[in-house]
């Protein structure tokens, strides 16, 4: 029997093209009573970029509402931990090796690949898997706290000290990914696992909302408008197009309603 979330999370989800492209290659996925967010932010040229982000949603959106048909996401594995980690990690790698796939069979399709973040509640948690640069942040008691580090260029000279964040929010490779979806037939996915209190409100997003929109400014949008998640998708991603939208907006927002621990 599948989980029903959908009393304890709220959730919202807007993406949006941008100011400076036609085309949209982010897709996002929501679903509240799954307890299950997606963002996938494709690249690639001729529309690959959204055929592999479109893929990585409708793959993982599917597939793990068919793997807790039978086994519910807080069940221990025989290997002591949660189904949601087995399954989240299992379902990415498979994605994985089937954008790779269509990319070495269609011509059209040479080099696309895809960033990703996803995330599953269960039992009053949360377990985040991410490749790439699309990130997720917690915002809790007014404070907000970026729960991923990029897989990027950016970030590892950020961590040996070679630039400092002031000179990072304007190199011109911010966007150079370290690891994507679909560019190797193997992929290495992080995933984390985080405690989760009533009143937490988390976003997930791609770069075209971090790279546009300092933290700060982030923060500020969710305390001020996440009373309302619909109309603060819609102000996070105004703002991103107030400053330039060079890139496709992506953003979900999941807000913890009450406690949700599993039952046996």
């Amino acid at each position: 029997m599948q989980p029903n979330f959908s009393h304890a999370i709220e959730m919202a989800a807007l993406s949006d093209p941008g100011r400076q492209r036609h085309d949209n290659e982010d897709a996002v996925f929501a679903d509240a009573r799954l307890g299950l967010a997606v963002v996938a932010d494709g690249m690639g040229g001729h529309n690959a970029g959204e055929v592999a982000s479109n893929m990585a949603i409708t793959a993982i959106g599917s597939e793990l509402a068919h793997a807790y048909d039978t086994i519910p996401p807080h069940r221990l594995t025989p290997q002591g931990v949660p189904r949601a980690h087995e399954a989240l990690i299992d379902v990415i790698r498979r994605t994985n090796a089937a954008i790779h796939l269509a990319a070495r069979q269609n011509r059209r399709y040479a080099g696309m690949g895809a960033t990703l973040v996803a995330v599953q509640f269960f039992d009053d948690r949360l377990v985040v898997a991410h490749v790439g640069d699309s990130r997720l942040y917690r915002l809790r008691a007014g404070e907000l706290v970026c729960l991923t580090r990029d897989h990027s260029l950016l970030q590892e000279q950020l961590d040996k000290g070679m630039i400092s964040p002031e000179q990072a929010r304007h190199a011109p490779y911010r966007n150079l990914v370290t690891r994507a979806l679909g560019v190797e037939a193997q992929v290495a996915v992080e995933l984390a696992e985080h405690a989760v209190q009533p009143g937490d409100v988390y976003l997930l997003c791609s770069d075209g909302l971090h790279d546009m929109v300092d933290d700060g400014e982030i923060a500020a949008t969710l305390n001020e408008f996440s009373a309302n998640l619909q109309l603060c998708t819609a102000q996070l991603v105004q703002i991103a197009n107030q400053h330039g939208g060079r890139d496709n907006v992506s953003v979900i927002l999941a807000k913890i309603k009450r406690a949700f621990p599993a039952s046996v």
